[in-house]
C-alpha cells in the first residue's frame, strides 16, 4: 500500500472537522481568514449536535431508570401499607435504604449529563458570539457599502450568525427544560406526571425541526456538504 493510500485509510477514521468534513472544494483557491473561520464553525456545530444527541439518548436512559425506580418504590410502599409483620417491615426498611442509594446513584449520573450538556451549549453560545464578531468586522471594513460578495456561494455573512443565534437559542431553552426534568422527575409521585417528564427529555421540544435544515444548509453553503 502506498503512502497516499495509508493517509487516506487515516483521514477516513478521523473525527468530523473543518478539515475533513470538505468534499467539494470553495470557489475561492484560497478562503479568507473570516471564511476559514466560519467554515471551521459550521463544522464545530456538526460536532457539538451530535454530542448532545449522544448524551441525551445517555440521560434519557438514565431518566427513564429514575422514573422506573420510582414507580416501583410506591408500589411497594402501598403493598406495606396494607398491612405487614414486625420482620416484613424490617426487611422493607432494609430495602427502601437500598432503593434510595440507587436513586441517589442515578440523580448523580443525571446531573453529570446536564453538566455535559450545558459545556456543550456554552461552546454553541461562543460559536454565535465569533460569528457576531465576523459580521461586525466586515461592517466596519465595508462601511456603508450595501454590495458585499458572499464568502462561498450565496449566504450573506449576517445570515451565519443568524442561523447560529436560532440554533443556540434552541439549544438553550432545551437545557433549561432538561434542568427542570432532572429537578422534578425524582421528587414525583406521579406515574402519569414521570411519563410526561420522559416524553419531554427524549423529544425536546424547543430543538425545532427546523434545526436540522439550518446545519445542513449551512454545512452545505460552507463546502462541506456536495452540491
Amino acid at each position: 500500500t502506498s503512502n497516499c493510500d495509508q493517509l487516506s485509510q487515516i483521514i477516513t477514521f478521523l473525527p468530523l472537522s473543518a478539515k475533513t468534513l470538505g468534499i467539494t472544494t470553495p470557489r475561492k483557491p484560497v478562503l479568507s481568514v473570516s471564511a476559514r473561520k466560519l467554515k471551521d464553525n459550521a463544522a464545530d456545530w456538526h460536532n457539538l449536535i451530535l454530542k448532545w444527541e449522544t448524551l441525551n439518548d445517555a440521560g434519557f436512559t438514565t431518566a427513564n431508570n429514575i422514573a422506573n425506580l420510582k414507580i416501583s418504590l410506591l408500589n411497594k410502599d402501598k403493598i406495606e401499607l396494607e398491612g405487614s409483620s414486625p420482620a416484613s417491615s424490617e426487611n422493607g426498611e432494609k430495602e427502601n435504604v437500598e432503593y434510595h442509594k440507587e436513586l441517589e446513584v442515578l440523580c448523580e449520573e443525571l446531573q453529570a449529563t446536564l453538566d455535559g450538556l450545558t459545556k456543550i451549549q456554552v461552546k454553541m453560545e461562543k460559536l454565535s458570539s465569533t460569528t457576531k464578531g465576523i459580521c461586525e468586522l466586515e461592517n466596519y471594513h465595508y462601511g456603508e457599502q450595501s454590495q458585499r460578495p458572499p464568502m462561498f456561494h450565496t449566504w450573506p455573512t449576517a445570515h451565519f450568525y443568524e442561523v447560529s443565534r436560532k440554533l443556540s437559542d434552541m439549544y438553550r431553552q432545551e437545557l433549561l427544560l432538561k434542568r427542570t426534568v432532572a429537578e422534578e422527575l425524582a421528587h414525583t409521585a406521579d406515574r402519569d406526571l414521570s411519563l410526561s417528564y420522559l416524553s419531554m427529555w427524549l423529544h425536546q421540544p424547543y430543538v425545532c425541526s427546523t434545526s436540522k435544515l439550518h446545519l445542513e444548509s449551512m454545512l452545505l453553503e460552507t463546502g462541506h456538504r456536495e452540491l
